[in-house]
């Protein structure tokens, strides 16, 4: 499957989660949308969203001050 790449460095809470909300609707089932974030909020906000919305974290890393999330879609 693809990988979606959504670029929101620079962005603070609440929009990182509000632009992953829509980018992920276009993202097909199966895939993966890779986030990169620089707020430190968007750790414990990407968490609480995937359990919210049943998407899948597949885990997440932080690369000298940003956070790269790699979500999967599950419908």
């Amino acid at each position: 499957m693809s990988t979606h790449v959504l670029d929101v460095k620079g962005l603070n809470c609440p929009l990182p989660i509000l632009r992953t909300k829509k980018a992920i609707k276009d993202v097909p089932a199966g895939a993966t949308l890779q986030v990169i974030a620089t707020d430190p909020g968007s750790v414990k906000d990407m968490e609480a969203f995937c359990k919210q919305t049943g998407n899948e974290l597949l885990g997440w890393k932080d690369e000298g001050g940003s956070y790269v999330f790699d979500i999967r879609r599950t419908a």
